[in-house]
């Protein structure tokens, strides 16, 4: 088990997620320093792992770090390491704990906006818990947009009231979904 506290680990997701979004330079810097600043406080460093298909967020004790590298000859335990996927597919056996999150984002959505961005709502939660085997929260814009142009056309058989108000219904979603993490602080 890791001694990085798991609300440090979904600040320095957050904070990653941010810098990656950002348009701006200083923007995305400060939010790298931010997340940097977070991590020391535990003795711990950031880096995010890209490949063809995913990026992972992996954040690691100090003390396996010279000069800029991780040496592997200071790994003592691969436990301590934290990692976040920020892309591609999540872990399938973590679907439960997905899929439950992303319902109470859709029930959140229901209550608060009606039916017609409840169904969008259940439609994107489907998709991300199905497709992606992660939170609402993390989808990319590829994956939205991939969203929106075929899964919701071909499978959620939209009415041409969801279909005009699905751009209204995701940003419902993701506020939905933000404000999960605002009653937990």
């Amino acid at each position: 088990m890791s001694e990085l506290p798991t609300a440090v680990v979904d600040e320095a997701e957050r904070l990653t997620r941010l810098a990656r979004a950002a348009t701006d330079g200083d923007e995305r810097e400060a939010c790298r320093e931010e997340r940097a600043s977070v991590l020391a406080d535990y003795g711990f460093t950031a880096r995010v792992r890209e490949d063809d298909t995913n990026a992972v967020l992996v954040c690691y004790p100090d003390e396996w770090i010279d000069d800029g590298t991780v040496r592997t000859d200071r790994i003592d335990d691969t436990d301590r390491a934290v990692e976040r996927r920020l892309s591609g597919p999540g872990d399938p056996d973590d679907w439960l704990h997905v899929a439950a999150h992303n319902d109470r984002v859709v029930a959140r959505v229901a209550e608060r906006h009606g039916d017609v961005h409840a169904a969008n709502a259940r439609a994107f939660a489907d998709f991300m818990s199905n497709h992606y085997a992660r939170r609402i929260e993390t989808a990319t814009e590829a994956e939205r947009r991939e969203f929106r142009q075929e899964y919701f056309v071909r499978n959620a058989w939209p009415s041409a009231e969801q279909q005009s108000a699905v751009e209204q219904s995701l940003s419902l979603v993701l506020d939905a979904a933000r404000s999960f993490a605002t009653d937990r602080e």
